[in-house]
């Protein structure tokens, strides 16, 4: 009981001091897997993330057998990944937001909780699951859409139960025996889920808006990101420069505790539900 009271005290200090660095500043936020898991979707590095790798854009591109596995494992995944809603920390962001104290959530997820959650301005740096795009004439298209032909082109296929959801929504697939992979209704053309696979690099213009949003804030949170990914580094450094309060938010160490004006080492829904309470306070 000692010990459960010492960190309950800690964080809860550590949230003052939070509260304290955030009031009466405009504060951009940056958000990883960490916020989702909530949600029900894990993430890729923390405990209990499973240890496959993810599929890389090279694999996707030129191997159909990969692109044909990664679909099956996509489609049994969809449901589930489609259908899970937003958390206490998302909707703590869109509260803030509505508030006027959060100008905008960049995400390095694709699973479009935090639009869900009623956040406006969403930078999603790495694309969305709700869309696929064709590789050859650019034509877009829903990703419930493209479910439902799915379906109908392989109706021998059922959802496994109990199967541990991944990331990107996918699952593990026993067989992609006799799946037919779905292709282009206009031009027949390759089709790619509407995100940034390993291996391939944010768009300029995707990434430029996070910077910009930044760049209009007077403070930093980051919530649920190992920051692992150098585009994460890059806008907290972009933050350190101008010396703005940042507020580290992970279970965990992450590569840029370091360099956090205070760095809280809980889950991101109560903490976020607890700064969104503090900070309503102070305002």
């Amino acid at each position: 009981m000692t010990i459960v009271s010492e960190v309950d005290a800690e964080l809860s200090r550590g949230l003052e001091q939070a509260a304290a660095a955030l009031q009466g500043r405009r504060i951009a936020v940056l958000t990883g897997a960490g916020i989702s898991t909530d949600s029900g979707i894990p993430d890729y590095r923390g405990q209990g993330a499973p240890t496959r790798a993810p599929m890389t854009a090279d694999q996707y591109l030129s191997n159909e057998s990969a692109r044909r596995r990664y679909w099956v494992g996509s489609h049994l995944g969809w449901q589930a990944f489609a259908s899970a809603a937003p958390n206490g920390g998302h909707r703590a962001l869109s509260e803030l937001e509505s508030r006027g104290l959060v100008t905008g959530v960049v995400t390095q997820n694709v699973d479009g909780l935090h639009v869900g959650a009623g956040s406006r301005r969403v930078v999603e740096l790495h694309g969305t699951m709700r869309r696929v795009f064709c590789t050859k004439c650019g034509q877009v298209f829903d990703r419930r859409d493209l479910a439902r032909r799915v379906e109908a082109d392989n109706p021998w296929i059922t959802v496994p139960e109990n199967v541990p959801l991944g990331p990107d929504g996918d699952v593990l697939p026993e067989s992609t025996a006799g799946f037919v992979v779905p292709e282009c209704s206009v031009c027949r053309g390759m089709l790619k889920p509407d995100v940034v696979f390993f291996g391939e690099f944010i768009p300029a213009e995707k990434f430029r808006e996070a910077e910009q949003l930044v760049h209009s804030s007077d403070a930093l949170i980051i919530a649920g990101s190992s920051l692992v990914v150098n585009s994460g580094i890059r806008l907290l450094e972009r933050a350190r420069r101008r010396k703005l309060p940042i507020i580290i938010v992970n279970r965990g160490a992450t590569r840029g505790d370091a360099r956090a004006t205070v760095k809280l080492n809980a889950g991101t829904t109560e903490v976020l539900a607890a700064l969104a309470q503090r900070l309503s306070v102070l305002s």
